[in-house]
């Protein structure tokens, strides 16, 4: 009784909502490791009922916001966001999702359906190989794709490494030798911490057992934690990802790793999310 209730609710809101949009924008990027931001630019026709947007299964980070950043209510109901745009005069809606690229040897292909003409921006020495027709903008990695059913194959030549990017100050002293040298100063520093803030506990051996000896974490996890010991325990993600010169689909997965295995919590906020270590 209470699924068919529900039910007769998801008709009704959807029977009222606006599937109809005065003008939208869709940009699609694409990263390296497949991972697709999309960007949507929503000006509503009518402000009293909701807007209606389709999401893939696995959309992550979803933001909706208007023109200053400001948040705007919404829902998800089986895989549609449900948009109440109040008073604004534009929608900002992103997400990222691995659902809309596929991989087949080296060449990688972008499926994507859109009512509206949209760009791809694709990873830089990418070269494209097919196309599922004929583009209406193409300017170096940009092309503006025809409303439809579309696709974009591509590959990507000599894709750069983690570890070909600038390296970052943390970094260097890493290359150095300094984590020896390092570790025991973070050991110093956090006991006496703990001490000063814990009545001489000190909560977070484990976690720096887990920084200095586990093989259970991958190198840019041990590099976030350490930044993260040497910053007071918080810090932005922007922050750490910028220190670690990484990209954000990379440092977005790997925030999430480090939460699932109990090592800092996200703390999310309306324009950024913090990352915390854990006690």
């Amino acid at each position: 009784m209470k699924r068919l209730q529900c039910m007769a609710v998801v008709f009704i809101v959807f029977l009222f909502a606006s599937p109809v949009l005065a003008q939208e924008t869709v940009k699609l990027i694409v990263y390296e490791d497949g991972y697709v931001k999309v960007e949507l630019s929503i000006i509503p026709d009518n402000r009293t009922v909701p807007i209606i947007v389709s999401i893939p299964e696995h959309a992550q980070d979803v933001i909706v916001e208007d023109s200053e950043g400001n948040p705007i209510d919404f829902q998800t109901i089986n895989g549609t966001l449900l948009i109440y745009p109040g008073s604004t005069e534009l929608v900002r809606v992103s997400y990222y999702t691995p659902d809309l690229t596929s991989k087949n040897g080296i060449v990688w292909t972008l499926n994507f359906s859109s009512g509206v003409p949209f760009e791809v921006v694709l990873p830089e020495n990418s070269m494209i190989v097919d196309l599922s027709d004929i583009p209406l903008r193409i300017s170096g990695t940009s092309i503006t794709m025809p409303p439809g059913n579309q696709s974009v194959s591509y590959i990507i030549e000599n894709p750069p490494q983690v570890q070909n990017r600038q390296e970052s100050p943390l970094k260097l002293v890493l290359g150095l030798g300094g984590v020896v040298l390092g570790a025991g100063g973070i050991i110093t520093w956090w006991r006496g911490k703990n001490r000063s803030d814990n009545g001489g506990t000190f909560e977070g051996s484990r976690f720096l057992r887990e920084v200095l000896k586990s093989d259970g974490l991958k190198e840019e996890e041990k590099l976030a934690l350490k930044y993260l010991v040497e910053h007071g325990g918080r810090a932005s993600q922007a922050e750490i990802r910028d220190a670690l010169g990484i990209p954000k689909t990379t440092a977005w997965r790997m925030f999430k790793r480090l939460e699932e295995k109990g090592l800092v919590k996200i703390i999310r906020g309306r324009k950024e999310n913090w990352v915390e270590l854990r006690g």
